[in-house]
């Protein structure tokens, strides 16, 4: 009876391992393939504008994202902010062009708070996992 459970585990690990490796490598590939499509509409244009080339540090950044999570299992939320903080800058520099009543005044505003509570949730997080470790290492020492 003992075996049978070890075998079901071993496979089960197996099976989930295998759909972990393969949804990394679909996710990472659909990235390079969104990359390199807003890359050559780039080339085609004939220049790139910022909001353009804040999309392809998005994409580097889940590529990332992607590779960190692949070599290490883990997923550190700061990728999560950083993207997080891109995408709303990318909003922000967007947007700014349109500001002609208080309702878009506001939205920048909220925008710009925004990233700068993101901004102070990396700098906390960096503080706490630089002094007190990430819950994720204490794990790894406790398996060993």
């Amino acid at each position: 009876m003992h075996s049978k459970t070890v075998l079901i585990h071993k496979i089960g690990d197996i099976l989930v391992d295998t759909f972990h490796y393969l949804a990394l490598f679909v996710i990472g590939a659909t990235i390079v393939w969104s990359a390199v499509h807003d890359y050559i509409e780039m080339m085609k244009s004939g220049h790139a504008r910022l909001e353009e080339i804040l999309l392809l540090f998005i994409y580097l950044e889940l590529g990332a994202m992607v590779g960190t999570y692949f070599k290490t299992r883990r997923l550190p939320v700061q990728f999560l902010i950083y993207i997080a903080i891109t995408a709303l800058s990318r909003h922000l520099v967007i947007d700014v062009q349109k500001v002609a009543d208080s309702f878009h005044l506001y939205l920048l505003l909220s925008i710009t708070v925004a990233i700068a509570i993101l901004s102070g949730s990396i700098l906390i997080l960096s503080y706490t996992a630089k002094h007190y470790g990430c819950p994720e290492d204490n794990e790894l020492k406790d398996e060993k």
